[in-house]
């Protein structure tokens, strides 16, 4: 059964062969995809079965690209609250809990009323009952702690933390690029 040509992303790869990003995944859709072929900014690794036509040209839809130039990744994320669930691997940080994005907060383990900022050493993923439990209590007077101190992760900390999450759809053709250190199965 073919599925619909929107079904069609390419894995983007660095020029190193690396993904750009791992969580969120490094894709495009078809139509970026083919424009940057046809505007030779990156080169073809895999393509897939299905092809796309225009009046003059035929051509497969690639299904893992990798870009010409180097793009360099910043060594320290932006503070989101997207980088702080990812840095906690989605886990509450009091009870250790793993939920999905939309059941958690973030907490400042030093609460704004009492100083505290809101930086990467002062923030931690919560549960709602956690946050709610802890209230503006300052850590360690009868409050609860977090399981990990909180720090400031680097770009390649978070890129490790999003190999944990593989998205809802992988080609096979992007396994040998997702996975590159990973240990092989003996032939």
């Amino acid at each position: 059964m073919l599925l619909a040509i929107e079904k069609y992303p390419a894995l983007v790869l660095n020029a190193d062969f690396r993904p750009l990003s791992y969580f969120p995944l490094s894709i495009w859709p078809w139509q970026d995809t083919v424009k940057a072929v046809f505007l030779e900014r990156v080169n073809v690794v895999s393509e897939y079965e299905r092809k796309v036509h225009s009046p003059s040209v035929e051509m497969s839809l690639p299904s893992v690209i990798s870009l010409k130039e180097y793009v360099a990744i910043n060594r320290w994320p932006a503070f989101t609250r997207f980088n702080v669930f990812l840095r906690d691997r989605f886990s509450c940080q009091y009870c250790g809990d793993a939920r999905p994005s939309e059941e958690l907060t973030f907490d400042h383990v030093v609460p704004r009323a009492l100083g505290g900022r809101t930086e990467w050493s002062n923030v931690v993923t919560a549960c709602a009952p956690c946050n709610l439990r802890k209230g503006n209590a300052r850590p360690g007077l009868g409050s609860l702690r977090p399981l990990r101190k909180p720090d400031r992760p680097s770009s390649y900390e978070l890129q490790e933390n999003g190999r944990a999450f593989p998205p809802n759809f992988l080609h096979e053709s992007w396994r040998d690029f997702l996975y590159w250190d990973s240990e092989l199965d003996p032939v």
